[in-house]
């Protein structure tokens, strides 16, 4: 049979563009790098309406808009037209996790040439139906028009009862950025409303019929294990449905809320822990850190056969403690067993490795699982939601027909989520006479930054998998390579010493649960590597950002340092000493990310260090929303600041210390900084990753800012009196 393009075109309802980004890899479970599918789907909907399915999860960073303006962008639609997809494995692309600020980065292009290649399939049928060429055609809002004629056709009309699969080319023509009009425009968020004004937004508002409520008791200590327990009362009580218990992992499901968490609470009192009392003290942790079995891995490394004359060598060193993802609301998720398949709502950053670690955990069929993403009031990095969404998942099994909500309490989110990794890292530089570096050894040590269930083959690091009484192996402690780094995240200097040597120690036993924390390793490395070209400045009597330009050649990072003296009024910084203090900080996230400078004033008074303003300024290429970008380097201001001054997971030989708000103190609302975050003008470069840029920076201009005012040095965080 012979067809037309025009005639295979007239189906259904909808057109359905679909691609898939080559040359993005993640690692199969033989441990290979394999092509990942990835891509993102336009549906081109008859009643007006765009629907962008989501291959990144939102959870509060703003993607979802951006994308979308991109969208509106190359279909020349309004804004309003376009609706958001969340994440689900049963209709979704499989972008694998968002992570890492690259969510802009790798479904940015891909989702601009989907939309533009709509656009073009769209006016080529309206220059048919015209008999016009295409070139004389133009869209307002998804209406043509010849000139300034209408047509009375637009996209809608065009679809008619249509639906079609195309596959994206990379021959598709863009929109020049000189005629956006709506990337690079602060449009109001897609997600905010809802939340503003109390809509059910989040995944705790979420409630489905028929449902339960359950708790998990969890062991009082890391490797505790039962030693007593008496569940028969606890059956009894009114509402109780359900006791289970599989080795170390016990739960109550119950009818309500309130019935499941007294009931919960009640069991807690029954049993009896055995506890190995194997953690080291929290204040001996970088002793403990340095000696640990750890396994060196080279970083990078670069020599020079010049003669440097005469130099002095400078040592020092500098320490992060655990800390916490701490979010604002414990993790929780919805799971329902019905009829041999598995539904899993959860807030977890990856759907489609949740779904294969879900499955290998449980040992069911990958295609009997469904996990859908709902947005949380959570966090950036690994927290509780992959747990909570495993231990839904294991209670729904043993209880089928009703969707199991499984909440976390505080006391689990503090105690049982995956920590951000101390770190303890050790510096030595060679400097001349003029006090140029000529030499720099680095030196870190600490445990893993990521423990992601991925897929099969990091399910074992899943609380179920390691409670129940056929425990999973837990996966060997595993290095994230550069560029992005783990624990080495920034570790690499942007700065041209003629002879380096970066060197990792992967500390091998874990004395907890570690994985992503916000930023990974770059919070401690840049916060490390900055407050040294401080004290080096310093040393040389030199102002400290006309030593870190001297020593730089990459011409967008002088722009950004040069901008940021301008913007922050650096010259008119007051003397060492009065008190009052201001501090530089800067770094190009993962060296191929966002550039952001942070210059910090401070004011220090009977050893409390008061935060009055933050300059910031951001090179991050084309900006998709300012406003949006801006939030994201705010954001991370405040939670570094919070990190830097207040943050660090305390624990004795038995047991964790740090269970809530008190024992764990954030940053309050009247210890943030006014904010300026000043964008440089890049809007003819790609867009780069922000999310994660100013932390580091952060961290080392309060740091420095702390010496300005005071004179006196501090390596350990958080800083405190």
């Amino acid at each position: 049979m012979t067809v037309t393009r025009r005639e295979f075109l007239q189906a259904s309802g909808v057109l359905v563009v679909c691609f898939a980004l080559p040359g993005c890899t993640r690692e199969t479970t033989a441990g290979k790098a394999g092509y990942a599918r990835l891509g993102n789907r336009l549906r081109i909907n008859a009643n007006g309406t765009v629907e962008l399915m989501l291959g990144k999860v939102e959870f509060g960073q703003g993607i979802g808009t951006a994308l979308a303006q991109m969208v509106a962008e190359e279909l020349d639609i309004d804004f309003g037209r376009v609706h958001l997809s969340s994440v689900d494995t049963d209709r979704s692309p499989d972008e694998s996790y968002t992570f890492s600020s690259i969510s802009i980065q790798q479904s940015g292009p891909p989702t601009r040439r989907a939309a533009a290649q709509a656009r073009g399939l769209l006016l080529t049928r309206a220059a048919e139906r015209l008999d016009q060429p295409v070139d004389t055609l133009r869209v307002v809002d998804g209406e043509v028009l010849t000139g300034n004629v209408a047509t009375n056709l637009n996209y809608w009309r065009l679809i008619g009862d249509e639906e079609i699969t195309i596959d994206l080319t990379e021959q598709v023509m863009l929109k020049s950025v000189s005629d956006y009009s709506i990337v690079g425009r602060s449009l109001e968020r897609i997600d905010i409303p809802g939340k503003v004004f109390g809509d059910a937004s989040f995944l705790q508002d979420l409630r489905l019929p028929n449902m339960v409520h359950a708790r998990v008791v969890r062991p009082a200590a890391e490797r505790a294990s039962v030693k007593t327990i008496d569940t028969a009362k606890i059956e009894k009580l009114p509402g109780v449905l359900s006791v289970v218990r599989d080795g170390n992992f016990i739960a109550v499901i119950a009818e309500r809320e309130g019935q499941a968490r007294r009931a919960a609470n009640l069991l807690r009192e029954t049993i009896s822990w055995v506890l190995p009392s194997d953690l080291p003290d929290s204040d001996k942790i970088y002793q403990w850190l340095r000696n640990a079995e750890s396994r060196e891995e080279p970083v990078a490394s670069r020599s020079s056969e010049s003669d440097v004359g005469s130099t002095t060598t400078v040592k020092a060193s500098y320490q992060r403690p655990f800390q916490a993802h701490a979010s604002i609301s414990p993790s929780a998720a919805i799971a329902l067993y019905d009829n041999g398949k598995l539904t899993v709502w959860s807030h977890a950053q990856g759907m489609y490795p949740l779904r294969g670690a879900i499955a290998q955990v449980l040992g069911m069929d990958i295609e009997n699982i469904r996990c859908v993403h709902c947005e949380a009031s959570g966090c950036y990095g690994h927290n509780g939601a992959d747990d909570a969404a495993c231990d839904a998942a294991a209670l729904a099994v043993k209880f089928p027909g009703r969707p199991v909500r499984l909440q976390w309490e505080r006391r689990d989110e503090m105690t049982w989520e995956p920590y951000g990794s101390a770190m303890h890292i050790e510096i030595s530089a060679d400097v001349d006479e003029t006090g140029t570096v000529r030499a720099w050894d680095y030196d870190l040590w600490s445990c893993p930054h990521s423990s992601r269930p991925r897929n099969a083959e990091q399910s074992g690091n899943l609380i179920y998998a390691q409670h129940r009484a056929a425990p999973a192996e837990l996966p060997p402690p595993q290095s994230i390579p550069q560029p992005n780094g783990g624990a080495d995240r920034n570790a690499v200097p942007l700065y041209t010493f003629d002879n380096m040597d970066v060197v990792k120690h992967l500390v091998t036993d874990r004395p907890m649960r570690v994985s992503a924390l916000r930023g990974l390793g770059a919070y401690a490395n840049v916060f490390a590597i900055e407050s040294f070209m401080d004290e080096l400045a310093a040393r040389s009597q030199e102002d400290a950002i006309a030593y870190r330009l001297r020593h730089l050649d990459d011409e967008r990072a002088i722009a950004v340092l040069k901008r940021l003296m301008d913007v922050s009024a650096w010259s008119r910084r007051p003397p060492a000493g009065s008190g009052e203090g201001w501090g530089i900080g800067f770094a190009r996230f993962k060296n191929r990310s966002a550039w952001v400078g942070v210059v910090m004033r401070v004011i220090v008074k009977n050893g409390n260090i008061s935060l009055q303003h933050a300059s910031a300024v951001c090179d991050a290429g084309l900006i998709i929303n300012p406003d949006g970008a801006g939030a994201q380097i705010e954001g991370g201001i405040v939670q570094s600041a919070s990190w830097t001054l207040k943050e660090q997971i305390r624990f004795d030989n038995d047991r964790k210390q740090s269970v809530d708000w008190v024992s764990y103190p954030i940053l309050g609302f009247d210890e943030t900084p006014t904010i300026t975050v000043d964008f440089m003008e890049r809007s003819n470069q790609p867009s780069l990753g922000i999310g994660e840029a100013a932390q580091g920076p952060t961290a080392a201009a309060i740091a420095n800012a702390l010496y300005h005012a005071t004179g006196q040095r501090q390596r350990r965080l958080p800083l405190s009196a």
